[in-house]
């Protein structure tokens, strides 16, 4: 008990410390782009008045202006001041930008406009992306035991097989993510966002938590939204669990295969066995031995199995 206390501590120091890191980044980020953008934003302005000042308007004047406009409207700064917000790099937005850059989503929407904040975005993510891939990792193995292999176990004693308690088990998780992180977060973004419908919120969650992010669906970015620090917080939040569920999915999917014999059958490598206590504890009842629990105690966990055993959750039967 006191390793697992150990455990939990320590995953929780290392969210915190991620919350600070990105907090850190977007103080950075903000104090940094924040004045090149307000610079930015005033030789668009500058420029409009003078292309409107013009009493005779030819044709390369209008594409220098062209020009000039969508360079800087690449950089988040629109020539349309219905279509400007106050800043692409307040706290709130440069956390959002720290968050979709550490976990390699990368909306592309707003990218640093100085050379001080691109120098900055390569160290930032160098460190950030294998610290939050730690962090992910950790938080998975945490929830793999009440997430997965309880309810298996549970199926198990129920009566069912093995591999198929293991093949019902995956595909209720998959519907639960589906439902929880796909089709509920769609319905509300089709909600917030006026211009998105059911299918661009969908197309959004699935871009996202694959981490494709293409950038041409980006919430909290319409003008005047209301509430726009507090929901991109929200997003920020979405995005961290959601790939963490992702990454469950992915080690399930990976586990189911060692127990189905597909890993040595497509030559792939077995999951790796360095989960906690919970995760290494066998939730397949011995074949010989149909009377012994799925679950064993901690005392007998930690004997060594039987040459002739069945594999748990972890393995598979090589033999």
């Amino acid at each position: 008990m006191h390793s697992v206390g150990r455990s939990w501590l320590l995953l929780t120091g290392f969210v915190l410390f991620y919350v600070i890191y990105l907090l850190f980044g977007a103080l950075v980020f903000s104090s940094v782009e924040r004045p090149v953008e307000d610079k930015l934003r005033q030789d668009v302005e500058a420029l409009k008045r003078e292309f409107l000042n013009q009493s005779c308007v030819n044709a390369a004047s209008l594409e220098r202006f062209l020009l000039k406009v969508l360079a800087a409207n690449k950089y988040g700064v629109s020539v349309l001041r219905n279509a400007s917000v106050a800043s692409n790099w307040d706290l709130a937005s440069s956390m959002f930008f720290a968050n979709t850059l550490v976990t390699t989503v990368g909306y592309g929407h707003t990218t640093p406009l100085s050379d001080t904040g691109k120098a900055f975005s390569i160290l930032y993510a160098l460190i950030g992306v294998p610290f939050t891939m730690l962090v992910l990792t950790a938080c998975v193995q945490r929830i793999m035991h009440p997430l997965v292999l309880a309810p298996v176990g549970l199926l198990q004693r129920r009566g069912m097989q093995p591999r198929p308690a293991t093949v019902v088990h995956f595909v209720l998780l998959l519907a639960v993510v589906v439902l929880c992180f796909f089709v509920m977060p769609a319905a509300i973004f089709s909600v917030l966002e006026p211009s998105w419908s059911f299918l661009d919120g969908i197309y959004f969650c699935f871009i996202s938590l694959c981490t494709i992010g293409l950038g041409d669906f980006v919430p909290a970015t319409q003008p005047r939204q209301k509430y726009r620090q507090l929901y991109q917080v929200s997003v920020m939040v979405y995005l961290f669990v959601g790939l963490m569920m992702m990454f469950l999915l992915l080690r399930t999917i990976h586990k189911m295969a060692d127990l189905h014999g597909l890993t040595t059958f497509l030559q792939l490598p077995r999951c790796e066995e360095s989960d906690l206590d919970d995760a290494r504890k066998p939730i397949v009842e011995d074949r010989h031995e149909a009377q012994t629990p799925p679950f064993l105690t901690e005392k007998e966990a930690s004997k060594p199995l039987e040459p002739g055993s069945q594999p748990s959750y972890n393995t598979i039967n090589t033999g």
